[in-house]
């Protein structure tokens, strides 16, 4: 490709095939106030999709805490061209987890997106992967009810970032006693954001407490276009396939609401470097005692690597251990699926991989069963 080109408004023949919409139209229709077509038609844009190398590289789970080091030294996150649409949702959804900590009161349903896009069209590939990255943020920020405040696009290394707030609404009079859901379960009469947080981002120094994980998305985990394949070098063929948006919005329902109701102590989202940076952020000042046999038997004996680095969205909470049975309740209320991985350590700071953690007997009981049936 030469010449000047525009990435938001030409029509795109990817890998021979003519796309039925623009960039540019995708992002209008997305719009809190959809904007009118554009008065130009630009040039037609010819591109191929760049395809993932075969993955080939062999990790190591003894190393686990070697990876976390070098994911934290990372200098610069790149976009990972083959796996653009993927990450792209990844974004989206760490924007709106970003958002749940927040004081206020809102759901999912109130929030808008402030959309950014860098990027260029100079070499094989790039112009392919943007058209994903529109394609794949638009069908999940639709599939959410979410909808898009306002984007923008600029030229440079390729990269994208979203930011979340809540929306306007011309309600404004509405008394304390109707400020509650409305079109339930996912918006509110009158939506409000603080700046400040909710809940800590740190754990609180309690040996007793839970800390649990829930992944927002039920797909497998996967390293391609992660944190840890970058630092490594390496180049997996297979990343999280993250689409399931009625159960994000589940997820994102109980979790909000035990932020709102004071149940969680911390919390953090799990998003860029996976699980395992998020636990090391958490973990800062109070240690945690963690263990993730359990994730890896409901995921068929799944890698400890790929759990601890694939960049699935999904939160980590710290509650009482009071408020176990409440949560476990409101958890399986809404089938969301959830793992009591740990617990604060006062004894050291940093994360503590074991091979086994105390959990409550009821659950211990019931996950005893299920490996018992035929």
């Amino acid at each position: 490709m030469s010449g000047k080109t525009d990435l938001l408004n030409s029509t795109y023949i990817i890998d021979g095939v003519q796309m039925p919409l623009t960039p540019g139209k995708m992002l209008r229709e997305c719009l809190v106030a959809p904007l009118p077509e554009a008065d130009t038609e630009a040039p037609a844009l010819a591109d191929e999709r760049e395809d993932p190398a075969p993955d080939n590289y062999s990790y190591d789970a003894s190393l686990l805490e070697r990876y976390a080091q070098l994911v934290d030294y990372l200098q610069k996150r790149q976009l990972p061209i083959p796996f653009a649409g993927s990450y792209t949702a990844g974004k989206v959804a760490q924007a709106l987890l970003d958002a749940v900590w927040m004081g206020g009161h809102f759901r999912l349903g109130d929030l808008t997106l402030k959309a950014e896009w860098k990027w260029n069209d100079k070499g094989i590939g790039l112009a392919a992967a943007f058209y994903s990255s529109v394609e794949e943020a638009c069908d999940y920020i639709d599939a959410l009810g979410v909808k898009i405040g306002k984007y923008s696009l600029s030229g440079g290394t390729p990269s994208v970032h979203f930011k979340a707030s809540t929306v306007a609404v011309s309600d404004e009079d509405a008394p304390e006693e109707d400020t509650l859901l409305q079109d339930l379960p996912y918006r509110t009469v009158n939506p409000r954001m603080s700046r400040r947080r909710k809940v800590a981002a740190s754990l609180v120094p309690e040996a007793q407490d839970w800390i649990i994980y829930i992944p927002f998305d039920p797909c497998d985990f996967r390293l391609g276009g992660s944190a840890l394949s970058q630092a490594l070098g390496t180049s997996p063929s297979t990343a999280p396939d993250i689409q399931d948006a009625d159960y994000f919005m589940d997820c994102y329902e109980v979790v909000r609401e035990l932020v709102e109701d004071g149940v969680v102590k911390a919390g953090v989202t799990v998003g860029e470097g996976g699980l395992m940076s998020a636990l090391r952020a958490m973990s800062a000042t109070v240690g945690a005692d963690v263990c993730i046999r359990d994730i890896c038997k409901a995921y068929g004996d799944e890698d400890p690597v790929r759990v601890l680095f694939s960049e699935v969205p999904g939160v980590l909470v710290q509650i009482a251990d009071i408020d176990y049975d409440y949560v476990d309740a409101e958890l399986i209320l809404q089938d969301v699926v959830y793992f009591p991985i740990g617990h604060p350590s006062l004894r050291k700071k940093g994360v503590t991989i074991s091979e086994r953690v105390e959990i409550p007997h009821i659950l211990e009981s019931l996950l005893n069963t299920l490996e018992g049936e035929d």
